[in-house]
């Protein structure tokens, strides 16, 4: 096993991103008529609302919302989702995001996006931002379809530590304790797992409970978007 190397750890919604992909994904599906708009827009609003407050239940997310994923076959997915980047994500990218993570490129650190939303959504978001190694809750895929059913540990949360030392495993580096020498920018109290594990955290656009706490430990706190 190599040793490891510096590695920038980057959430996406409300870090890199000035909105939420995931719950924004849901509005477009209703905008769009994609789903039963009612129900979708209650649930999406309500699950927000549980995140937000930092008592999201996970699994129970997840199967609202992999649920059509479950229900469309790949085709339709990946055009709607191209709509999606189109009329939603790619308007609200800033270069401010796509800078700060080529300075870690430059300096010869290996960026990895790290989301709890799942990597159907943001990989293209990702890649769009400059990052290669995208890590997400994985949903599964049997024979070209969803299953609607979660591959893995979820990452989020504590679950976020799992899957970094996964990805660190599978890329050959040796299993981190102590992430030293790694950075993780995140905007959220439910990062806070994640946070404490790496030498330099970086509070980034923060909410009121992350800035409180960033402040108290003398984490550095990064407001990306001035104009947001």
């Amino acid at each position: 096993m190599k040793s490891h190397p510096t590695v920038a750890f980057f959430d996406l919604d409300h870090t890199l991103l000035p909105a939420d992909s995931d719950h924004g994904w849901g509005a477009f599906l209703v905008a769009n008529a994609y789903v039963d708009a009612d129900y979708y827009q209650r649930k999406n609003d309500e699950f927000y609302g549980h995140y937000q407050a930092g008592t999201l239940d996970i699994a129970e997310y997840c199967a609202f919302s992999f649920q059509v994923l479950a229900d469309n076959d790949m085709a339709t997915l990946r055009r709607w989702h191209a709509q999606f980047m189109a009329q939603t994500i790619t308007p609200v990218i800033r270069p401010e995001a796509i800078a700060l993570v080529q300075k870690h490129k430059d300096a010869g650190h290996i960026p990895v996006l790290i989301s709890a939303t799942n990597e159907f959504v943001i990989t293209p978001i990702g890649v769009a931002l400059g990052f290669e190694h995208i890590i997400g809750t994985t949903p599964e895929l049997i024979d070209g379809r969803y299953t609607g059913r979660v591959t893995g540990t979820p990452s989020f949360r504590e679950g976020k530590i799992t899957r970094v030392q996964a990805w660190l495993s599978e890329q050959g580096h040796a299993d981190l304790n102590d992430l030293t020498g790694c950075f993780f920018y995140s905007d959220s109290i439910n990062d806070l797992p994640l946070l404490e594990k790496v030498a330099f955290p970086v509070a980034t656009n923060p909410d009121t409970r992350l800035t409180e706490l960033a402040l108290a430990r003398q984490w550095p706190v990064l407001q990306l978007f001035h104009n947001t």
